[in-house]
């Protein structure tokens, strides 16, 4: 179930540059939220009409809070940036099907890359088994570094080399001889991309959360679709409605 909600922000902070930690008090959202949802967040500002859809890094189920960590990357965040403790936000969400629990597999790679790292936190607390979380940024800045670290093993790819393995998410990996039974992933387009064709010559299953830009955020202006294998029953093309059908996929269920 989907709520919209005026969200009271607790706190705010600058976490690296660029990139902000913004913890919200809910009244449902929080309660319903799995790890792979996102929220639609809009602006004060009447002008900016379309939500920001932004991802949900951490959940406080007991305390009803919840907590986005996005990159000022236009207007919208800019604004959203501005606002501290004591303002309020108004939301949509939970949105989005979010990442499978139950799957059992034994080990798992949770892998973000740049803006897709928060979604990583919450996941890796509620997943179960064993996981190494596998972050990539284009610097030294590891935003996240400490909570990705404390329900898992973290190796770290920067494409500078300023920390852990110099290049991408998939040469760290070769680098320190890692493997898994599953990917969960997260980021750009060429990195998903580049895990889903790594999957299918190890023959594990992968999971992918896709990042696009989101006009209703519900599934009903299809301004965010994706190419797939089968017929939506509610197009009646080979498209998938990320907001909605996703934003997290079966990586054999999508073409990217």
């Amino acid at each position: 179930m989907k709520y919209q909600e005026t969200a009271l922000i607790k706190e705010q902070r600058e976490i690296a540059p660029g990139i902000f930690s913004l913890w919200l008090q809910t009244e449902h959202i929080a309660e319903e939220a799995r790890p792979g949802q996102f929220v639609s967040v809009y602006c004060h500002d009447e002008s900016r009409l379309l939500p920001r859809p932004i991802s949900i890094c951490e959940i406080d189920k007991e305390n009803k809070t919840l907590r986005l960590v996005y990159r000022k990357a236009g207007a919208g965040t800019a604004e959203f940036s501005g606002y501290g403790a004591g303002e309020t936000l108004r939301l949509i969400g939970p949105l989005g099907n979010g990442f499978p629990l139950d799957k059992g597999y034994k080990k798992v790679f949770l892998i973000g890359g740049g803006i897709g790292v928060p979604p990583m936190v919450e996941l890796s607390r509620q997943l179960p088994g064993e996981k190494i979380v596998v972050s990539g940024y284009r610097g030294g800045d590891l935003f996240l570094k400490d909570e990705l670290s404390r329900h898992a093993e973290l190796v770290v790819a920067t494409e500078d080399g300023s920390a852990g393995t110099k290049g991408n998410v998939l040469d760290a990996i070769k680098e320190n001889g890692l493997t898994a039974d599953a990917i969960f992933a997260c980021g750009p387009g060429p990195m998903l991309r580049a895990l889903k064709a790594y999957a299918e010559e190890q023959g594990i299953d992968c999971y992918l959360s896709l990042e696009e830009r989101m006009a209703c955020g519900i599934g009903a202006c299809l301004a965010c679709v994706c190419k797939s294998k089968d017929v939506d029953a509610h197009t009646n093309v080979k498209n998938k409605r990320i907001c909605k059908d996703g934003p997290v996929f079966a990586a054999d269920e999508i073409e990217l």
